[in-house]
């Protein structure tokens, strides 16, 4: 009888001590966790990668704690287990919900999905300009509720706002942004051309979107700064948009054809020998008259991508692609006159420099394995690329700032408008062969040569990728290109795991940063 006690003593006593420091360890880790699960299930792995065997599978909540980093993957504690977890199926313990903010889409067709995971189901979409509630962020993911519809999106395709009380408050307190004092006459409007628009608080790439405008929309126009139009956004906000996305026009004109200072505004100059102008806004319209480059004829209207010009007693249509407009020249002249200016090293004052944003529109160009769209992550890429060489003073044309169609020949048409001295075009590469990867800079012509091997070489120094070298390209960007032109391909989608990286925000920042790096160094050598 007295075994049999002692049996059940020592019985007892194996339990507490597997259990209790069980709950000890669990509740020490979660105190000093950094880390959480937030998919719905998470493998922890024997190494930093997906070819490693599963220890245990970790559910959502789960505390972490960080041990090292390699790469996409973090070495971590979990209970009585150590091994490695992908970090885009982990958030910081110290994630705050966001309620005071709401998120707006900017773009058509954007996932809510079940989990901060590209992989994850698709709940429904958003349209460019829905409205949701923020409930929290999770690194490059945000969580929303959409009409009653909680799920995830990606943080690169939208814009948070604080609700309006808070709004309020914060603008109440901001300083007056300086209005141009560029005199523009009083009944002058703009014409947005373009199906989406961006309207932004000042003429700088860098400063925040207010808005966006679409095509057909008319706004009285209150200065204009080189490229850049301000216009009366609603009744009590003004903002910037390109000008080069619409048309001028003048009520005075309409009224009287003898106004000089309104046909200004309202003409077009043929740029290309032996242009097309048709019966109708396409290019599948019957040909009318075939014109010479020097041409001018004054605006009567706009269709699609076509201004309606008159001839004679007749009207016709041009392509925007193959004309300039009195608006785009005044932007040139002040172009040239910067260029006038002696230009410091390690500066780009007086340059002019077009960043191409590749494809856009109903040209998606390739897609990911994981679905990433090129034409979306081009225009992230060009549009911070546009910041930093605006900041080191160059005047920035973007050859398209929204989700749109450009054909190829007008992005060529406007580096010879401005007279360019650096045309870069921004791209994402794809293959059969999944295996393939690295970036590539191209050029076509001796003379864009140089410009291709400095911004290659300023790319290596920034970003881990493979460099697969300058090599010539017969793309026709490049082929009918005057000025010194470039197209980089900055890795391959068709690579899964190559389109982990170079769709972050930290691969966009070092590679901006390395194009821009390559540019400075190639216009400080050949001063």
């Amino acid at each position: 009888m007295r075994t049999k006690l002692i049996h059940i003593l020592i019985i007892f006593v194996l339990v507490l001590t597997f259990t209790f420091p069980s709950h000890t360890v669990q509740r020490a880790l979660a105190d000093s966790s950094d880390l959480k699960v937030s998919g719905t299930i998470l493998h922890l792995r024997e190494g930093p990668g997906l070819s490693y065997p599963i220890i245990t599978t970790l559910d959502e909540g789960d505390p972490l704690t960080s041990i090292s980093r390699e790469g996409d993957w973090i070495q971590v504690k979990a209970g009585n287990y150590e091994g490695w977890v992908a970090s885009w199926l982990t958030a910081s313990i110290n994630d705050k919900q966001t309620a005071d903010q709401t998120l707006i889409s900017q773009v058509d067709r954007l996932n809510i999905r079940t989990e901060p995971d590209i992989s994850s189901a698709v709940l429904g979409q958003l349209s460019i300009g829905d409205q949701a509630n923020l409930i929290e962020k999770n690194g490059e993911w945000a969580k929303i509720d959409w009409n009653g519809l909680v799920g995830w999106v990606s943080t690169d395709y939208v814009t948070i706002n604080d609700l309006p009380e808070k709004k309020a408050k914060a603008e109440a307190n901001e300083p007056k942004v300086e209005v141009s004092t560029k005199k523009v006459n009083k009944d002058t409007t703009f014409t947005v051309l373009v199906d989406a628009l961006n309207v932004r608080q000042q003429p700088d790439l860098n400063t925040s979107k207010i808005g966006t405008v679409s095509n057909g929309q008319a706004f009285k126009v209150l200065a204009q700064e080189h490229n850049w139009v301000q216009i009366q956004y609603n009744d009590n906000k003004a903002g910037w948009v390109y000008s080069f996305y619409g048309t001028f026009s003048n009520i005075d004109k309409k009224a009287s054809k003898s106004s000089s200072a309104s046909s200004e505004l309202e003409t077009v100059t043929i740029i290309y020998n032996g242009t097309n102008l048709r019966t109708d806004a396409s290019t599948a319209a019957d040909v009318v008259e075939r014109v010479d480059a020097g041409e001018t004829y004054p605006i009567v209207g706009a269709k699609n991508d076509f201004y309606e010009i008159q001839i004679d007693d007749k009207t016709a249509f041009v392509a925007n692609w193959v004309v300039t407009t009195s608006s785009s020249s005044k932007a040139v002249t002040a172009t040239k006159k910067e260029k006038s200016k002696p230009r410091k090293k390690g500066t780009l004052n007086g340059l002019t420099i077009i960043v191409d944003a590749g494809h856009g529109g109903n040209d998606h160009g390739t897609t990911g394995q994981r679905g990433t769209n090129e034409k979306e992550i081009t225009l992230k890429t060009a549009s911070l690329l546009a910041s930093k060489l605006s900041a080191a003073g160059a005047n920035v044309v973007m050859s398209r700032e929204s989700d749109e169609y450009v054909a190829l020949r007008k992005r060529v048409a406007i580096a010879h408008q401005y007279e360019a001295d650096a045309f870069i075009s921004i791209h994402y590469d794809a293959t059969d062969d999944s295996s393939v990867n690295g970036f590539t800079s191209y050029y076509m012509n001796s003379n864009q040569q140089g410009l291709a091997e400095a911004i290659n070489n300023g790319l290596s120094n920034k970003i881990d990728l493979k460099n697969r070298g300058t090599q010539q390209g017969n793309y026709l960007v490049l082929r009918e290109n005057r000025q010194k032109a470039v197209l980089i391909e900055l890795g391959y989608l068709s690579n899964g795991s190559e389109e982990r990286v170079i769709t972050t925000a930290k691969y966009r920042e070092q590679a901006t940063l390395g194009i821009y790096q390559g540019v400075l160094n190639y216009f400080d050598e050949n001063q």
